[in-house]
C-alpha cells in the first residue's frame, strides 16, 4: 500500500448491515438470541444477525407476546452484540409502543452497537403472526408512518436502518393493502420492506416482489414456505432472507432429547459423547483470550499461578499406615495431607496443582489436581519426580514436598517475593519436626528483630559434621518465578546428564544452583509447620492440623478423622 494512502478502516455495524440490504447480491441473516448463539452464527460464516423476537423470548421462558420488556430485549442483544462483532437487525415487534417509544428504542439500540431494528404494523401489545394471525389488527397506516418518520429523526448514525415490516398478507388485507402500506413506509423514510406471509408456498410473496418491482430492499422470512428453493428468491430480486427462529428450535429439541434421556437412565454414559464437550464451551466463551488478558494485565501480580507436589513416596517411616494409600493421603484432622496443601495453595491463588505420585498412585484423590506419575519411583530420588512434571514450569511455580502442614503467612510470603528463586527455612530449635534433617546455611542469621535484610542460601546439606552450625531447616518449599523457570528447567536438564542424576535430591538442585552462581533468597520463619516423616510426626501434625481449624467448627468431629 502507498504510504501516503490512509489505513482502510473496518466498516461500522450499521454500515455493513446498509450494505446487505441494497447489495446486488442475496444476502442471508441468520437468527440468535443470545450470546452463544451470535458466536455461534459467526463461527459458521453469516455477516449478520437477525435478533428474532420469538427466540429471545422463548429464551426467557416468555411468550412472544411482549411478556419480555423492551429494556430486557435490549439488555440481550448487549450480550449478542459484545459475543459476536456481527450486524444485529432486531425484530422490534411493533416499536414497542407509539412514536416516542420508536424514537427511544432507535437511541438505545445505537448506543449498544445494534445496526438496525424491524417494526411491524400491528398494534402493541403484539402476538406472533403464526398465531391466529388473521384476527390479529393491523396498526393505521398514517400512525405507523409516523413511527417510521420519528424513527428516522432520531438516529443519530446515519447508516442505522429502520425496516419496516407488513403485516397485511398475515392478516388477510390481501396484495393491495399489502402494496400500499409497503409503499407508504417505504415514502415515510423505510430503509427495506419486510412482507410476510403464512402460507406454505411462496406465491404470495413472489407475487408481491413481481408488483413492488424493486422501489427498495426486499427482505423475507421463508419460515412457512421454506421448501422453496433459494434460487427462486434470488431470481425475484429479493434482497435479503431471513432465517428466522432455527437456533432456538435446534436448541430446544436437543435440550429435550438430553434432558429424557438423562432422566430415564440415570447416567451421563450414553449423552456425553453426544453432546458438545465443556471445552467447546469454554472456546466458544473466548476462555483463551481471557487467560492471554490474565497473564498480560496480572504479570505484576506476586501471587505465584502453579504448584508441584512431589508426593511419589510411600514414606519409610510410615509402613503402618500407607499399606494402601500414599503418605499424601494420609488423614489428617479429617482430611488427606494433599487437601491441606490444596486449600493452602488455593487460598493464595494458586489454582493450577501438579503432583507427582509414584506409589499407589492409584489412590491419589485427582479433583482439582493434575496427576502425573514417577513409575520408577522406587529406585529413584526426588530430582526425577520433579523431571516428571518439568512441563508445569510454564507459570511462578511453587515446588513443595508432599507432607507439609504450614500456617498461611508462609505461602502467602513465599509467592510474594520477587526473587528468581526464595526458600523457606525455620530458625527455630529442632524440639519440632526433629526428623526433618535438611540443614540450611545462609548468608546471615535469623535476627528476630530486624526484618527485610536480604538473605541468601549458601547450600543444604543433612550432615552437620564440622564447620559452622546451620541457620535452620529448609521446611521443603521453593519459589520460582520470573526467569528463574528457564534457570532452574535449564539446571534441572543439566544433572539429568549426571550418573547420579536417579539418586538426587531437592537440597541438590539448590545446590548446583547455587554453584552456578543463582541467588536463592531466604525467608526465615520460627516454627508454625509440620513435616511428616514418622509416625510420631503423624501425630503431632494432627495436633498441628487441629489449631488451624477455623473458630466454630466442629472439632471434634474432625478430631474423629485424624491421627492424633
Amino acid at each position: 500500500m502507498n504510504a501516503r494512502e490512509p489505513a482502510l478502516v473496518p466498516a461500522s455495524r450499521s454500515a455493513r448491515l446498509r450494505q446487505m440490504l441494497i447489495s446486488n447480491e442475496l444476502e442471508f441473516l441468520m437468527e440468535a438470541h443470545n450470546g452463544l448463539s451470535a458466536r455461534i452464527a459467526r463461527e459458521a460464516g453469516f455477516k449478520a444477525i437477525w435478533g428474532s423476537g420469538l427466540s429471545i423470548s422463548a429464551q426467557f421462558g416468555v411468550r412472544d407476546n411482549n411478556e419480555a420488556s423492551w429494556t430486557q430485549v435490549v439488555d440481550n442483544l448487549e450480550f449478542m452484540a459484545d459475543a459476536s462483532d456481527l450486524p444485529i437487525l432486531l425484530d422490534g415487534d411493533t416499536g414497542y409502543g407509539n412514536f416516542n417509544n420508536v424514537r427511544r428504542l432507535v437511541r438505545k439500540l445505537e448506543q449498544r452497537g445494534i445496526a438496525g431494528v424491524c417494526i411491524e404494523d400491528k398494534q402493541f401489545p403484539k402476538t406472533n403472526s403464526f398465531i391466529k394471525g388473521e384476527a390479529q389488527p393491523l396498526a393505521d397506516m398514517d400512525e405507523f408512518c409516523g413511527k417510521i418518520k420519528a424513527g428516522k429523526d432520531s438516529q443519530t448514525d446515519e447508516n442505522f436502518s429502520i425496516v419496516a415490516r407488513v403485516e397485511a398478507l398475515i392478516a388477510g388485507w390481501g396484495m393491495d393493502e399489502a402494496l400500499k402500506r409497503a409503499e407508504a413506509y417505504r415514502l415515510a423514510g423505510a430503509d427495506a420492506i419486510l412482507i410476510h406471509s403464512k402460507l406454505s408456498k411462496p406465491d404470495e410473496i413472489l407475487t408481491f416482489a413481481r408488483e413492488w418491482a424493486g422501489r427498495g430492499p426486499l427482505v423475507i422470512v421463508p419460515t412457512k414456505y421454506y421448501s422453496t428453493p433459494t434460487d427462486v428468491f434470488r431470481k425475484a430480486g429479493i434482497s435479503v432472507v431471513i432465517w428466522a427462529n432455527h437456533l432456538v428450535r435446534a436448541s430446544a429439541s436437543a435440550m429435550q432429547a438430553v434432558a429424557k434421556q438423562i432422566h430415564d437412565s440415570e447416567t451421563l454414559v450414553d449423552v456425553e459423547d453426544r453432546i458438545a464437550s465443556v471445552n467447546e464451551i469454554f472456546r466458544l466463551q473466548d476462555a483463551d483470550e481471557y487467560s492471554e488478558a490474565e497473564n498480560r494485565y496480572l504479570s505484576a501480580s506476586r501471587n505465584a499461578g502453579s504448584a508441584i507436589v512431589l508426593a511419589a513416596s510411600r514414606g519409610s517411616g510410615l509402613d503402618a499406615v500407607t499399606t494402601d494409600k500414599p503418605k499424601v493421603m494420609l488423614p489428617v484432622a479429617g482430611k488427606p495431607l494433599l487437601r491441606w496443601l490444596l486449600d493452602a495453595f488455593k487460598k493464595q491463588s494458586v489454582n493450577d496443582v501438579t503432583v507427582v505420585g509414584g506409589y499407589r498412585a492409584d489412590a491419589i484423590d485427582t479433583a482439582g489436581i493434575k496427576l502425573v506419575v514417577n513409575d520408577r519411583h522406587a529406585e529413584t530420588g526426588e530430582l526425577a519426580s520433579l523431571a516428571c512434571a518439568a512441563d508445569a514450569l510454564k507459570n511462578d511455580t511453587v515446588i513443595s514436598y508432599g507432607d507439609l502442614l504450614f500456617r498461611s503467612y508462609i505461602l502467602r510470603d513465599l509467592v510474594e517475593s520477587e526473587a528468581d528463586f526464595s526458600v523457606v527455612v525455620d530458625s527455630s530449635p529442632a524440639t519440632e519436626n526433629s526428623s526433618v534433617r535438611d540443614f540450611a546455611w545462609c548468608s546471615a542469621g535469623d535476627d528476630r528483630d530486624l526484618f527485610g535484610n536480604k538473605v541468601l542460601l549458601r547450600r543444604v546439606s543433612s550432615e552437620q559434621a564440622g564447620g559452622d552450625a546451620p541457620h535452620g531447616r529448609w521446611i521443603g518449599l521453593l519459589n520460582v518465578r520470573g526467569a528463574g523457570r528457564a534457570k532452574l528447567a535449564a539446571k534441572l536438564a543439566e544433572l539429568r546428564e549426571r550418573p547420579d542424576f536417579d539418586r538426587l535430591d531437592m537440597p541438590a538442585l539448590l545446590n548446583a544452583l547455587i554453584e552456578s552462581g543463582e541467588q536463592i533468597e531466604v525467608q526465615y520463619v520460627h516454627g508454625h509447620w509440620r513435616g511428616v516423616n514418622d509416625l510420631e510426626d503423624f501425630r503431632r501434625a494432627g495436633d498441628f492440623a487441629h489449631a488451624q481449624t477455623p473458630l466454630g467448627t466442629d472439632a471434634a468431629g474432625a478430631q474423629n478423622g485424624s491421627a492424633a
